[in-house]
């Protein structure tokens, strides 16, 4: 029974009566024990249960009857309150148990007549019997039937309400009760913070309940627990109650409608001693914002929403928002970027957009992307961007930039996160659009800043190019800065080895990335600003150069360099040619100009040699035959050819010397060892099959050198894995394969040496059937982790590659020993040390080892062979059918992380038509795979027998009306988060997102599609493109509707995948539909629709017959050097795409701006015009000295206590904007506690003061006059008595009372001093 334990623990908090709480507590007992007994009767059977009810109903006739005879006793109102609440909710239990009873019953007798036990029906998947779930304290309570959670919801608010009585019945002024008001007033919040939070729970565990409430009753209960007379906890916890009664619109609706927005406004006023209270009323204000978010989601038609909050809550809110000392600032910031996108013009009303602006420029630094990604989302709607003023507004967060100047060191911090959101608005189609429009002044003023010569600051600026630009700054660039010649300067040794670990099949240059395409813009958009010859001016400022203007000259070539790979020629042209620069070089009249001119020149030239030298990862770079390090490396190789030349000519007396020098045959300490002549008779002489005889048999040296590699001599293997013994491993290495070389050698390994047999029997020992097993083995985890026995597998794999030492390897049965190994659990390190090395040129036995491994039990073994396998395919020179088809076994793997990884090889293999065409032949099927083997499918279907494969099996026909309806849409979604991702300057280079996606356009149905003949064929029966291409023509222009703008801009995508092809292009030749989407680029009104037909012109481009098409309507196309469209294409009349219309802003009216009757009392109006003079901040200190006067003087009592001018004042703070100290100052200064009364006559004040429109001041008001200082009183003495200016305020005369002058006189007192009249 929760809802009576609720009471009896409320109850119990009134120390003075003892009796209830004596009966509490025996209550409490009861509940608690028939609690336990209800849980251990849970399972027994019907007479047992029917029992417990049948004990539970007679304990709450019990409390029904203590409770009727306990109310005919003298207590307090409290007491009586709390005891009818449990009078109340035992009656309505004692209806529930007779009820359930006559249910147990019935049940009983249906048992009894042959039908099967309650039990099985609740394994059948119906509710369980609820039967005994009534104790208090239950953990199991989300399992109450909804009955019963609505009955007590019902109850507690019964309960909560009845609290509410003795405070609402007792007046202001009454006289103290028997009992003191703090100590009664204690027990009533504690009571009420009870029930709510018991309420609280209830709601969470049963949400259905809270569709089932009635918000209005809800809050007339509620409303005493808001009253200034409760507690902070007690607040917080009814605003708690509220946010947890919130479910849909209706329900917020429902709120609005209540008399609560006073109550909200005071709490959010309250300092930061009420924290507990405030952070309730804003997370219940983002409540309200998140269900209306949700329903606007839902609905998704149009780009508003209107958000059910009223003005006073709003600039309450506001004021919280912009207090810079307000510990919940933060969090109100970004609900009002929220509350922006779903209805900006309540903010826009309420004052927020211009607040979201100031703390745009001038706010918290952690805040500026979240607010510039607000504001971008403002621009991209015409409805949304007329609220704000063209060239004024969003133009401010450009200040920390365009305003450095003349500003301290310290200022580099914040410029410096200027340019991150700056940057973060101009990769952003409305930003960029934006900063563009007036003939780019923004853009302008953004470059012009590094045209100032003492702004020590320019590297910032400088710095936000690179990042904008996608400028990666390699090691080198600090020598190119500090002034070093970079001939001077070397790769780093590990760079070839590094550059060769990371290789990666390379894509066909014309690979359309779309990064690539944006960045072009860019460099055509600041290049028309001016930006070359800002960085020329730079130049000029010091002849003998310095790291800033250095830096400036490394930015120009980085500039020329793009706009050559990414431009089209003519557009390039024009930047390569740097005017100014070349007017410097040749002024010969001034020198230090030839001098900057000829350095800036040399420099850029200098870049533009040394890049492919020092930055031999270009993509599409071509190695230099003719350069230093080649002739270097050539050299080198001949060096070695002729050594070995010359060893296999070595003497026998020389050869016999040589083995001696060794010392191999004089010590078996291997530190002794003369390393180098080992090396160099391995890699020689004993290439000689006659001295490699001489050496096994005559000197027995080979004897000798092989012991030391013996797994049980333990000295190989015992040596520590350290860097500089990894020598031995790679000398091991050389001598197999010196000794494969040769019959003898291969002889040698195979009788006369162990080497392969303590293998084989290290191997032995880790066997759990070969016996006791070793308390050391050779293969041990710590002796691979700590010791050279890891370089065995590497000399196994040196086998691995002759067919000689595969036979070796077979006849010591080392493959045999493989599979063994291969079943050990907790031994992966040796089955990837195995696989790893293994070499699997030649069919055999290795390539059985990789397959057990593919297929092995532990998943984790499973995963490293096939990402080996993957690695196996990515660096074969030829496709291989064996590898590729084990790969495809690994498609049916039960694990879906194998299958993704086998997936992902599969794809990148398969961007080779050779190993494409392979994978289609052997048809796999996948089918099972789902979501994550359709971009291999969409490969498959770029091939005449693949689409046919798949268009048999029905995939084309059930992915094609996918695609139509569904998956169009969520293509634009992906291609704009990874767009998003890619172009953030915060992006991760890890991120799992930007690498998948690369700027590369993800593959289209419809696209590849148009690659082949068939595909074509079925498009054309299918109809799908004429239909797009009607809705293009259609809707182009729409600028309201966001759900065809979303479908608009999938569908542009699918045409422009689609006209990439050569196939698919006749399509839109047909439809004639260029000249539509050339259309919408140039004059839709949201830019992102702009951009998104940007980038399928792009597409379109990507052909050469549609690079031809484009070129007539004056958009070109970038060509590679042998003359092929690269895919990229910009706008040579570059304004007609980048400029928006213009437009005139909204003038906005305020639903709150309604005009009040004027005060009738002079003391009235006396504090409302002091209050009304607060919100100016020239007088507001005067007003604040005036209003602490007349606080103090009787006569103004009346006023600070009167509903009527606290509504005033109230309305008054309401319309206008007052910072959040002064709002809590003006409602401080009232002795006015909030209450359910003192709402209502608040509300009826509303009524009462609302003037008619047709309402006219009379000439008696208007002739009224209250100076900002005060008004007269009798006697000469003015409200600024106690000031420094007392005697001039005293000669002030009645004439300063004009007739026509305002009500409020703004215009201060003035007198003339030492000049008679």
């Amino acid at each position: 029974m929760p809802a009576n334990n609720d009471v009896h623990d409320s109850s119990g908090v009134a120390p003075a009566h003892q009796s209830n709480v004596s009966f509490s507590s025996q209550s409490t007992a009861l509940t608690s024990n028939s609690a336990s007994q209800e849980t251990d009767t849970s399972n027994r059977p019907s007479d047992d249960q029917l029992g417990a009810l049948t004990a539970l109903l007679e304990r709450e006739n019990r409390i029904k009857e203590g409770a009727e005879k306990f109310l005919k006793l003298p207590i307090t109102d409290t007491m009586r309150m709390q005891v009818e609440s449990e009078l109340e909710m035992a009656t309505n239990e004692i209806e529930i148990l007779s009820r359930r009873i006559e249910q147990e019953t019935s049940r009983g007798k249906r048992r009894r007549n042959g039908v099967g036990p309650t039990t099985k029906r609740k394994f059948a998947g119906q509710a369980p019997p609820s039967s005994v779930r009534f104790r208090a304290d239950s953990d199991d309570r989300d399992r109450d039937d909804f009955r019963t959670a609505l009955n007590q919801a019902n109850a507690y608010l019964k309960s909560l309400a009845s609290t509410s009585r003795p405070t609402l019945s007792i007046p202001a002024m009454a006289s103290p009760p028997t009992t003191s008001p703090s100590s009664t007033n204690t027990e009533l919040d504690k009571a009420r913070i009870d029930i709510m939070n018991k309420l609280v729970g209830l709601l969470q565990r049963n949400l259905r309940v809270r569709y089932e409430l009635s918000v209005p009753d809800l809050v007339q209960a509620v409303i005493p627990s808001l009253s200034d007379r409760s507690s902070t906890h007690c607040r917080a916890a009814a605003y708690r109650l509220i946010r947890n009664s919130l479910v849909d619109s209706s329900s917020v609706e429902e709120l609005h409608r209540q008399p609560l927005e006073w109550f909200i406004v005071k709490s959010l006023a309250r300092d930061n001693k009420h924290a507990v209270e405030r952070e309730q009323v804003i997370k219940l204000i983002r409540a309200v914002v998140d269900i209306v978010s949700e329903k606007r989601d839902r609905r998704a038609n149009t780009g508003s929403s209107l958000i059910p909050l009223s003005e006073p809550i709003m600039r309450a809110f506001v004021a919280v928002a912009e207090h810079a000392e307000d510990p919940f600032r933060q969090i109100c910031v970004q609900t009002l970027a929220e509350m922006s996108l779903l209805d900006i013009d309540l903010v826009a009303r309420t004052g927020g957009i211009r607040f979201l602006l100031h703390a745009l420029g001038e706010g918290p630094v952690e805040l500026g992307p979240i607010l510039a990604a607000t504001f971008l989302h403002i621009i991209d709607s015409p409805r949304t961007r007329a609220y704000l003023r063209l060239g004024v507004d969003v133009e401010i967060a450009l200040l920390a930039v365009t305003d450095a100047y003349g500003r301290g060191s310290d200022h580099a911090e914040r410029m410096r996160s200027c340019t991150k959101v700056i940057e973060l608005m101009l990769r952003t189609w409305s930003g960029l659009m934006y900063f563009c429009m007036e003939n780019q002044r923004a853009i302008k003023s953004i470059v012009d800043t590094l045209r100032i010569p003492s702004l020590d600051t320019r590297e910032i600026v400088l710095d936000m190019f690179f990042d904008l630009l996608n400028i990666k700054a390699p090691e080198w660039y600090k020598t190119f800065i500090d002034g070093r010649r970079l001939t001077m300067y070397r790769k780093p040794r590990n760079l070839p080895e590094r550059i060769g670990e990371n290789k990666s099949p390379e894509r066909p240059p014309e690979t359309l990335k779309l990064t690539d395409q944006y960045i072009a813009l860019l460099i055509l958009v600041f290049t028309n600003a001016g930006l070359l010859d800002a960085l020329t001016c730079m130049l000029e400022e010091n002849t003998m150069g310095s790291s800033l203007t250095r830096k400036a000259t490394l930015l120009m070539a980085e500039v020329m360099q793009m706009a050559n790979r990414v431009l089209p020629l003519a557009a390039a042209a024009n930047i390569q040619a740097v005017p100014r620069v070349f007017n410097l070089a040749s002024d010969y009249n001034r020198g230090e100009h030839r001098i900057v001119g000829t350095a800036a020149m040399s420099a850029i030239d200098s870049f533009n040699r040394n890049r492919a030298r020092l930055q031999p990862n270009v993509k599409g770079a071509r190695p230099r035959a003719n350069s230093a390090e080649d002739a270097v490396r050539r050299g080198q190789r001949q060096v070695e050819q002729s050594k070995i030349k010359i060893g296999m000519q070595m003497d026998d007396k020389t050869f016999q010397s040589c083995l001696l020098e060794t010392q191999v045959m004089l010590t078996k300490d291997n530190a002794k060892w003369n390393f180098e002549m080992l090396q160099e008779l391995i890699d020689g002489p004993l290439l000689n099959p006659k001295r490699l005889e001489e050496a096994i048999k005559v000197s027995r040296f080979m004897r000798r050198l092989m012991s030391f590699f013996h797994p049980f001599s333990h000295r190989f293997s015992d040596l520590p894995r350290k860097q500089p013994n990894f020598r031995w491993i790679r000398l091991g290495c050389n001598l197999l394969t010196t000794l494969l070389a040769s019959p003898d050698g291969v002889r040698f390994l195979m009788t006369e040496d162990d080497f392969l047999n303590q293998i084989v029997k290290s191997f032995a020992q880790l066997d759990p059937f070969n016996g006791t097993p070793e308390s050391d083995p050779i293969f041990s985890k710590a002796r691979i982790s700590d010791t050279l026995t890891y370089g065995y597998f590497e000399m196994l794999g040196t086998l691995s590659k002759h067919p000689e030492g595969l036979e070796l390897m077979e006849k010591s049965k080392i493959f045999t020993a493989f599979y063994h190994l291969s079943e050990l659990r907790n031994r992966e390190d040796l089955i990837t040390a195995v696989i790893t090395n293994l070499d699997y040129t030649i069919d055999g036995h290795p390539r059985v080892v990789l397959l057990k491994a593919l297929t092995s039990e532990d998943v984790h073994v499973r995963l490293f062979a096939t990402s080996h396998l993957g690695e196996l395919i990515r660096n074969s020179l030829s496709p291989v059918s064996w590898s590729l088809r084990l790969l495809l076994t690994q498609l049916y793997d039960p694990s879906p992380e194998v299958c993704e990884m086998a997936i992902q090889f599969l794809e990148e293999a398969c961007d080779a038509m050779e190993v494409l065409q392979l994978v289609v032949e052997m048809q796999p099927t996948m089918e099972h795979l789902g979501e994550i083997g359709h971009p291999l499918l969409l490969k498959f279907m770029s091939t005449p027998m693949g689409f046919r494969y798949l268009y048999n099996s029905g995939y084309i026909d059930r992915e094609m009306d996918m695609w139509f309806h569904e998956r169009n849409i969520y293509y634009v979604v992906q291609v704009e988060i990874f767009l998003a991702k890619v172009f953030s300057s915060e992006a991760a280079e890890d991120d799992e997102d930007v690498l998948a996606f690369d700027g590369v356009v993800p593959p289209h149905f419809y696209g590849e599609m148009s690659k082949t003949e068939l595909g074509c064929q079925v498009l054309c029966e299918k109809g799908h493109f004429a239909e797009f291409s009607h809705f293009i023509r259609q809707h182009g222009l729409e600028s309201e509707d966001l759900e065809l703008i979303l479908k608009l801009k999938s569908i542009l995508w699918a045409v422009g995948n689609v006209g990439a092809t050569e196939g698919g292009l006749p399509f839109l030749e047909e439809e004639e539909i260029i000249p539509s989407i050339l259309d919408i680029a140039e004059h839709s009104p949201i830019p992102s629709v702009r951009g998104t037909c940007f980038f399928v012109l792009g597409l379109i481009s990507s052909t050469t017959q549609g690079a031809e098409i484009l070129d007539d309507y004056r958009w070109e196309a970038t060509l590679s050097p042998l003359g092929l469209p690269t895919g990229l294409c910009v706008p040579m009349d570059l304004d007609r795409f980048i400029s928006l219309p213009t437009w005139e802003p909204i003038e906005v009216k305020s639903d709150a701006d309604v005009r009040l009757l004027p005060p009738t009392g002079q003391t009235e109006l006396e504090v409302i015009t002091a209050i009304d003079n607060l919100s100016n901040t020239v007088i507001a200190n005067a007003a604040s000295r005036s209003l602490a006067r007349m606080k103090s003087r009787p006569e103004y009592r009346s006023a600070f206590t009167s509903p009527t001018v606290f509504f005033r004042a109230l309305h008054i703070i309401s319309t206008q904007r007052y910072r959040l100290p002064v709002r809590r100052y003006i409602l401080d200064l009232f002795n006015i506690e909030l209450d359910h009364d003192v709402i209502k006559a608040i509300c009826d004040a509303a009524v009462s003061l609302r003037a008619p429109p047709s309402f006219k001041q009379s000439e008696a008001h208007i002739n009224r006059v209250v100076s900002m200082l005060g008004p007269k009183h009798a006697g000469g003495e003015s409200d600024s008595d106690a000031e420094e200016d007392d005697s001039e305020m005293d000669d002030v005369t009645e004439e300063a009372v004009v007739k026509n002058n305002p009500v409020i006189m703004l215009r201060p007192v003035s007198r003339i001093i030492g000049f008679d009249a």
